[in-house]
């Protein structure tokens, strides 16, 4: 296999401060590496597709859980990892956009459920597809048996640190 540059920054390391451990940086630089490549790619397909992060996430986890398609705020904030004021600011562009509707309490104040509408149903499944068959050329160059064992391993590993 072929040094990289990320070798070359555990050589200059190793070289430098001979006493220290240097065995993370090759595993850690190179995820951040490859997290750049990844964003800097969606970034691009998303401009494309005229659709910020933020609302494809949200769009995606309504379509996610199924017909109808329709999830609390509560439910979204836990699925998408956010807090409830983002939930809030995303549901009110995508309801803005005409890619969701809410349904509120009685009293009106409150949303008790977030729904994709038919055109926010039709957004995502085309974008979706668009942004999956990129993400999927960007590791094609990895023979399957390599995709399944690395997708093993990042599992194993962010297992390993989501319960610390």
């Amino acid at each position: 296999m072929n040094a990289d540059a990320v070798d070359g920054i555990v050589e200059q390391w190793a070289r430098e401060r001979p006493g220290m451990a240097v065995d993370s940086i090759g595993v850690i630089a190179r995820i951040l590496r490859i997290a750049k490549l990844i964003t800097d790619e969606r970034r691009r397909v998303l401009a494309e597709l005229g659709i910020d992060s933020a609302t494809l996430d949200l769009l995606a986890t309504l379509r996610r859980a199924g017909d109808p398609y329709r999830l609390t705020p509560a439910e979204i904030a836990d699925k998408c990892l956010v807090s409830g004021g983002a939930i809030t600011q995303r549901v009110t562009r995508a309801e803005d956009a005409g890619l969701v509707r809410t349904q509120r309490s009685a009293s009106g104040k409150r949303t008790v459920a977030v729904e994709l509408t038919a055109h926010g149903h039709q957004v995502i499944e085309h974008d979706i597809e668009v942004l999956i068959d990129r993400e999927r050329r960007l590791i094609a160059g990895l023979p399957a048996d390599d995709r399944h064992q690395l997708e093993g391993l990042l599992r194993e590993l962010l297992g390993r640190m989501s319960s610390e």
